[in-house]
């Protein structure tokens, strides 16, 4: 299969295919419908947010909607425990409590590419919801960098073909360019990104590796890349569209990446350990889904800033699915 000069790896048809047909369902603005004015930063009050923990009490207990604030940050201030099925090597299904722990998000900020493992927390500063959304955004383009040159030095010693190699770390590169995008784009509106702090990595095993890529490349950038594209086609912003179509591209090669590890990789393990990263991979799937499901973007994100709608994102995830089959 030959590649353009843009390519370092063939392309993935059923990633591409997948992607142009879910894109059909965008509505494509019309030169006339984008108005000239300047939409501004649209500040927002402080209002009641949500993240989601996947585990047992610190005792190894399992929560409940009385104790389960145990398992959720400091800040969260109630909480509420569901019961999720995971399939076990073994054909049976262990039910995992799931807890919806629930915080006051302040005023102006708002919280959640392939982040590193160790990835710091960080908060940026911003008065609306238009500059918190670019500043998150450039924080995990910048985070991605050091995913990928991570990924790329993992890739060398585990004995990677060397077109893997060059794809990750002109990932990087790639990277480094949508960070100083995202980043104009959140100074427009107001907001600063903060410094991305990663933990010293270490040395891991090709399982793990591949566990992560599963999560954050097979799940996280193809979903992202999907995004970019929706966003490239919807947004009324003029500046916002002209960023995200240069990124959306480079995204699904990141994607395409990500399948072509998992391709090189899976066949080198045991038959247990390939069974295993296909579950780290459906489960991150699912809590994606779950994590859509729960979340609105705010009207000016959807109109500005052309993120999906809640119904749209669960129809591109849904449209996804044929790629974990």
């Amino acid at each position: 299969m030959a590649n353009d000069k843009n390519h370092l790896l063939p392309r993935n048809l059923l990633l591409r295919q997948t992607v142009a047909r879910l894109l059909f369902a965008a509505p494509v603005l019309s030169v006339m419908g984008c108005a000239e004015e300047d939409p501004g930063c649209i500040p927002y009050d402080a209002r009641e947010a949500r993240y989601d923990v996947s585990g047992w009490l610190p005792d190894g207990g399992t929560p409940t909607d009385s104790n389960c604030l145990a398992v959720c940050r400091p800040d969260a201030h109630r909480c509420q425990v569901h019961s999720v099925s995971s399939w076990q090597e073994d054909g049976g299904v262990l039910m995992k409590p799931y807890t919806n722990c629930f915080y006051t998000a302040p005023a102006g900020c708002a919280s959640d590419g392939r982040r590193p493992e160790g990835l710091q927390a960080a908060r940026a500063q911003a008065r609306c919801a238009l500059g918190s959304h670019f500043a998150r955004m450039a924080w995990l383009e910048a985070a991605s960098v050091p995913a990928f040159l991570r990924l790329a030095e993992e890739l060398k010693a585990h004995g990677a073909p060397a077109e893997l190699i060059r794809a990750a770390r002109r990932s990087a590169g790639e990277e480094v360019r949508h960070t100083r995008a995202a980043r104009a784009l959140a100074r427009r509106h107001g907001a600063t990104v903060p410094a991305v702090e990663v933990a010293p990595f270490s040395s891991r095993s090709l399982e793990a590796l591949l566990s992560e890529n599963a999560k954050e490349g097979c799940v996280g950038e193809t979903y992202g890349a999907m995004v970019a594209a929706w966003q490239a086609r919807t947004a009324r912003d003029e500046q916002v569209r002209e960023a995200l179509s240069r990124i959306a591209e480079d995204e699904l090669r990141h994607a395409e990446l990500s399948w072509a590890v998992e391709a090189w990789a899976l066949e080198r393990l045991t038959p247990e350990a390939r069974q295993r990263v296909r579950q780290a991979r459906l489960e991150a799937f699912h809590d994606l889904e779950r994590r859509v499901a729960s979340e609105e973007p705010e009207a000016v994100l959807v109109e500005q800033a052309g993120l999906p709608s809640r119904d749209a994102a669960m129809h591109l995830l849904q449209g996804l699915q044929v790629l974990l089959a």
